[in-house]
């Protein structure tokens, strides 16, 4: 644990060390303004809450900044050929995984963090109910960590940060579209019976997401999450071993 804590440091600190991190939240902080303020009709709704405003949107723009963050994880690591010097350090392969990881999920959460004064905002405007809010951020933490997991693992892949980035968004897009309405729609007219229906929809990020920014934090979700991380860090770990005569 303490040499993942290490690497966990250094790989944040990382993030911080070039103008890339700084842009990064900024950009990101700009489209939220814009797609809560304009596209979202915050002030049109008439009511205080961030809800169809701010967290709606957020499914949709995590598949293009998270693949920003992940692909350069490993394709990085890979194409400077520091790869190899990280292999000899004295942890293990997981330990490497699960810091990387998490020095980009905590990144990930500061962005999210620095969004607070929408919640202020609201505050300010009405009586929003805060325990929904605060829920919508936990999904919106836990969509970002499965994005980053899928992420991570497809940048181990290739040496090509273009190509990882474009991989990742394309695989992203393929666990959210599910949950859309007019998914659903043509998968009810396809599949026989409902049940499939709900099989497909119960992968979709959008399906688990919309649950608990509703108020309502189902251990479902939370093991859907969790196990969709789980997933692709064991993948990473194994695409990194095999990589290695690369």
């Amino acid at each position: 644990m303490r040499n993942t804590i290490v690497l966990f440091k250094r790989e944040l600190a990382g993030y911080f060390a070039t103008p890339v991190a700084y842009v990064f939240i900024c950009i990101f902080l700009l489209l939220c303004g814009i797609l809560t303020f304009y596209m979202g009709g915050f002030f049109e709704g008439g009511q205080a809450t961030l809800g169809p405003a701010f967290f709606e949107f957020h499914p949709i723009l995590y598949i293009v900044l998270i693949p920003a963050i992940s692909m350069r994880l490993w394709a990085e690591e890979r194409k400077q050929g520091t790869i190899e010097l990280l292999m000899t350090l004295p942890v293990t392969l997981p330990q490497l995984v699960l810091s990387k990881f998490l020095a980009a999920w905590v990144f990930a959460g500061i962005a999210l963090g620095l969004t607070f004064p929408l919640w202020l905002t609201v505050n300010y405007l009405g009586d929003p109910d805060n325990g929904v809010i605060l829920a919508s951020y936990v999904a919106s933490w836990l969509m970002a960590g499965g994005y980053l997991a899928m992420g991570a693992c497809i940048s181990a892949v290739t040496k090509n940060q273009v190509i990882a980035f474009v991989l990742a968004v394309i695989v992203c897009l393929l666990f959210l579209i599910p949950g859309l309405p007019q998914v659903q729609e043509v998968l009810a007219g396809v599949l026989p019976g409902e049940t499939l229906v709900d099989a497909v929809k119960s992968f979709s990020f959008m399906t688990h997401f919309g649950s608990i920014a509703r108020g309502v934090i189902d251990l479902r979700d939370l093991v859907f999450f969790a196990s969709v991380i789980g997933v692709f860090l064991f993948l990473n770990a194994i695409v990194i071993e095999l990589k290695k005569a690369d």
